[in-house]
């Protein structure tokens, strides 16, 4: 008898493995990339772009902008291998000029095959830079676009919290005054991930231009402009799947990301309608996607609502994040030895960012 239960768990134990086996996943890599500077080397009059042409600061030339693009196609089309040979379904894009230079970026020879579609709009950013979303046609569709303002002043940078406003209300806006500080507008778009509707906010936060101090309640205005459009998205659907990326100019633990988004760094302290951040974790292990000084953060940021951690992989479901710094993206010599190998009047290189990205999988049924 002993004999007979030993062989029947066994073969119970190899029925179990063998189902586990069987079960096929679904992956896709979704990604965030600030290109550093992507402009084209004609002087646009309505922009702070004379440092970005042949004759100027930077002697952008045909030549750097053409290997520049070759650099930022090649990282595309790598960034989450070899977990997944495709290339991002979905990429957010920061400090791209505007819809030109997008378009030059995916006929490129690596990212052809991936047919990516484009959304972008021009931002009011002085320097014209502007957030985008590429989007590869096969797996996801577009139902509904737009940019959201985000409206700060100056003079509130050093009054108290209260007093900086996000405003939304059009009669408010026409009463912008010389003190409006002009960033980038907050992009939202709605679509089908296969046969999934997903929510992507893509990111560009003011800057730490003038101090991470006195520049902090701009953030945090950013971070509450964020979560009032994910709230006014779970209002229609309280099960929306929202994910916000971009480059913060803030770190996973400060106040604009930790108090004025919400945003919770361990699974199990993510609420109902809450959002998660999974590079907290990484920002706690010393990772990084920018160096300053020798210290090393992470600017760049994807941030998931809570329905996306759902244990049911029978929709799409967060599985891990990763920080895409492979070497060749790296400097190797100099006083920036290790930091990411960036853009020089000398030459054209990647960006000052490395990308991140995460998985999401689905279980075949």
């Amino acid at each position: 008898m002993r004999h007979l239960i030993s062989l029947f768990s066994f073969l119970l134990f190899c029925c179990t493995i063998a189902n586990a086996q069987s079960k096929k996943y679904k992956i896709h890599t979704t990604a965030f990339y600030n290109f550093e500077n992507l402009y084209d080397t004609i002087d646009d009059s309505f922009t702070n772009d004379d440092e970005w042409t042949p004759n100027g600061a930077q002697h952008w030339t045909k030549e750097k902008y053409e290997q520049k693009l070759k650099n930022l196609a090649r990282v595309i089309a790598e960034i989450g291998t070899p977990e997944n040979a495709n290339a991002p379904v979905l990429l957010g894009c920061a400090e791209v000029e505007n819809r030109e230079v997008l378009e030059d970026l995916i006929k490129e020879p690596k990212l052809q095959q991936f047919d990516f579609g484009i959304i972008h709009f021009d931002s009011p950013d002085k320097r014209g830079i502007d957030v985008a979303l590429l989007y590869q046609k096969k797996y996801f569709r577009p139902t509904s676009f737009s940019n959201i303002p985000l409206i700060i002043y100056k003079k509130n940078m050093q009054k108290k919290e209260e007093e900086l406003e996000v405003l939304d209300d059009e009669v408010e806006i026409k009463k912008e005054n010389n003190n409006r500080v002009f960033t980038r507008d907050q992009l939202l778009v709605s679509g089908f991930l296969e046969n999934e509707e997903i929510h992507i906010i893509v990111n560009h936060w003011p800057s730490r231009s003038g101090g991470e101090k006195a520049t902090t309640l701009f953030r945090e205005a950013a971070g509450k402009l964020n979560r009032k459009i994910i709230d006014s998205l779970q209002q229609i659907n309280p099960a929306a799947k929202v994910m916000t990326m971009g480059d913060l100019n803030d770190g996973p633990i400060n106040n604009s990301v930790k108090i004025a988004l919400g945003a919770k760094g361990k699974k199990a302290e993510v609420p109902e309608f809450g959002v998660f951040n999974p590079f907290e974790e990484l920002a706690n292990k010393g990772m990084g996607t920018i160096a300053f000084r020798d210290s090393w953060n992470i600017f760049d940021q994807i941030i998931i609502t809570e329905t996306f951690l759902k244990s049911d992989v029978s929709t799409f479901s967060f599985w891990k994040a990763g920080i895409f710094n492979k070497p060749y993206l790296v400097q190797t010599s100099g006083p920036y030895k290790g930091y990411p190998l960036r853009n020089t009047v000398a030459e054209a290189g990647f960006s000052d960012h490395f990308p991140v990205y995460i998985y999401l999988v689905k279980e075949f049924r």
